[in-house]
């Protein structure tokens, strides 16, 4: 669900910088995600919960831009912030998706996803200028991996390693298949060049099918965020609930991402530390 959220937005940022160079930001994100998939969660100190909450909180804030840009991209800025009042509030609240649920639009994922690459791979793409391989760019490319961190992260423990391969596998065919259709030039213009995706695969009718995929992919994730920052933060991570609408609706998607990643990777380097001091005390 995570990574279905993410790579809405996150492959168009991508491509912006790295151009067809996104695969192996891609690929290195993927690594980094499989290397530290045992690594435990935080601890219960405040820095630990503070960092938690802020990035479940700045992934949620890209699902709410998402949202926005996939489903109202007439009041894109007005439904992300609505979005994060009310979707991430209600799970803050305490709502939950029922498991059976959760595992239905799961399982409809799982086709939608390969299905829209298979079409975009199937047909020849129209020819697009400037979309060539250029000289690697090491910047774009870290850029690009940041970006996709948090939503390779598996969300458990158990068969993380496998899960992280599979997620890696998806989220690079799904760039290739945009790349070869779009090129790497038009794959970055657009907030929502997915749709573009399909337009270009002259396969307009799924339209509807992505705009589904978009709100399962966003909805199911945010409400499990918000009740990840209430069960750290407590009552004032409404404030960050706040902050997020607030970002939701006046920034780009660009800083959005970046500040997600980053807050991923201190995430990571808490549990480090949360390990080596549980190993020290044993």
């Amino acid at each position: 669900m995570r990574l279905g959220g993410g790579l809405l937005v996150a492959l168009a940022a991508g491509a912006a910088g790295a151009g067809w160079w996104l695969l192996a930001g891609l690929v290195l994100a993927a690594v980094a995600a499989g290397v530290t998939a045992r690594v435990p969660e935080p601890g219960d100190a405040l820095v630990d919960r503070v960092a938690v909450a802020v990035a479940r909180l700045a992934e949620v804030t890209v699902y709410a831009i998402a949202f926005g840009a996939y489903v109202f991209p007439e009041h894109r800025a007005a439904a992300a912030a609505a979005f994060v009042v009310v979707v991430t509030g209600a799970g803050f609240a305490g709502l939950k998706i029922p498991t059976i649920v959760v595992r239905v639009a799961g399982g409809l994922l799982l086709v939608a996803g390969p299905a829209l690459v298979a079409v975009c791979v199937a047909v020849a793409p129209v020819g697009t200028a400037g979309g060539g391989l250029r000289p690697p760019d090491f910047a774009g490319v870290l850029v690009a991996a940041v970006v996709a961190f948090p939503f390779l992260r598996p969300s458990g423990r158990e068969n993380a390693g496998l899960r992280v391969l599979l997620l890696g596998a998806f989220a690079v065919l799904a760039a290739f298949a945009a790349l070869y259709q779009l090129g790497a030039v038009r794959l970055g213009l657009s907030l929502t060049s997915l749709r573009d995706l399909l337009s270009a695969a002259d396969a307009d009718a799924l339209q509807p099918l992505l705009t589904v995929v978009a709100v399962i992919a966003t909805v199911v994730p945010a409400l499990a965020a918000g009740t990840e920052v209430r069960a750290r933060a407590g009552v004032p991570g409404i404030a960050g609930l706040a902050v997020a609408a607030v970002a939701a609706y006046l920034l780009p998607v660009l800083p959005v991402l970046v500040v997600a990643g980053l807050a991923a990777v201190f995430e990571l380097l808490l549990g480090v530390r949360a390990r080596r001091y549980s190993e020290t005390r044993e």
